[in-house]
């Protein structure tokens, strides 16, 4: 059984903590957090170590989940690769470009496996709409989530639109060539709410709004592409095809997705990517290209934050 410590015991962490603690490949071995209390509060939960300081994890595991702030991903995550830890980091990888190509770098030199937590691509209606895609034309994308304080060290667009980001860009297969982006910010300091226009080589269009700020929750996905359109629903993890033949006859089927979690589903696969020493299904690389096209996104929002606060200035608003 491959030995694991879960660095960060906070919200996130703890769920991590459930699924390492069920897995029969694995064995947890260390509860990792800056604060004593957090780590030997889930040590006691699940009968392993309490460990306050990241350095001590290579004595005792062979891979960890880093389920820490954004802003500690690169040192942490770099440190562990280099002791010959595997890593598991949740998303972003991390909080700039220069950083995640770092961790790309140290853990090809070090031969490490390193798997980023972009958990949709685990859910089982977007593992069957990847199998049906084509030729995408257009999406349309909705993820609305109620104020939570939580992940508040990052804007909606690191927290969550990243993740539909990533998603569009395995379905079509490129980076885009124009970015353009609306935000706002509401009860934090960084961006709450905001909507986005993705235009790739070939004629493809991605529209996504994500908020946190919203009065209801909303996690859908709309793709459109020659003779189909698929919707899927990401948190009831079921969808619709509506397809039309040749002979112009419209085909109605529900998605086929039978349910897992999706938290489970990507454990596994990197447990399978340690052991087997193969690629990760979700990995740096393609992190990285998720976390350029968000950073592109919020210059974009603050291009536009500009020619507002000009607007508002002129009316003496």
């Amino acid at each position: 059984m491959i030995p694991v410590a879960v660095v960060g015991c906070g919200a996130f962490g703890q769920n991590h903590l459930r699924v390492v603690s069920k897995s029969e490949d694995t064995k947890l071995v260390a509860a990792v957090d800056l604060d004593a209390s957090k780590a030997q509060q889930a040590a006691g939960q699940y009968g392993c170590a309490a460990l306050s300081d990241w350095r001590e994890v290579p004595e005792r595991a062979k891979a960890a989940i880093l389920a820490t702030p954004t802003t500690s991903h690169a040192e942490i995550a770099e440190g562990l690769l280099k002791a010959g830890v595997d890593v598991l980091v949740e998303k972003p990888i991390a909080a700039d470009l220069e950083s995640a190509r770092r961790l790309q770098a140290v853990a090809r030199e070090y031969g490490r496996v390193l798997a980023v937590g972009h958990l949709e691509r685990f859910n089982p209606a977007v593992m069957a709409v990847q199998k049906l895609v084509t030729v995408p034309l257009f999406f349309e994308v909705h993820r609305m989530s109620l104020f939570a304080p939580r992940s508040l060290d990052v804007d909606v667009v690191l927290d969550l639109m990243i993740h539909d980001v990533d998603i569009v860009l395995a379905m079509v297969g490129l980076m885009p060539e124009e970015v353009r982006a609306a935000g706002i910010r509401i009860l934090s300091q960084k961006v709450d709410i905001a909507n986005v226009r993705l235009a790739f080589p070939g004629g493809c269009v991605a529209n996504l709004t994500a908020s946190r700020v919203s009065t209801e929750k909303v996690r859908k996905l709309r793709l459109f592409q020659p003779h189909q359109y698929i919707s899927l629903d990401y948190s009831r993890q079921d969808g619709v095809v509506i397809s039309v033949s040749e002979q112009q006859q419209i085909g109605f089927r529900p998605l086929a997705a039978p349910k897992h979690e999706p938290l489970a589903a990507q454990w596994a696969a990197f447990v399978a990517a340690v052991r087997d020493r193969t690629e990760p299904a979700v990995g740096a690389e393609q992190a990285t290209r998720a976390l350029e096209v968000c950073l592109d996104i919020l210059d974009k929002i603050e291009v536009h934050a500009g020619v507002v606060n000009q607007t508002l200035a002129a009316r003496g608003i």
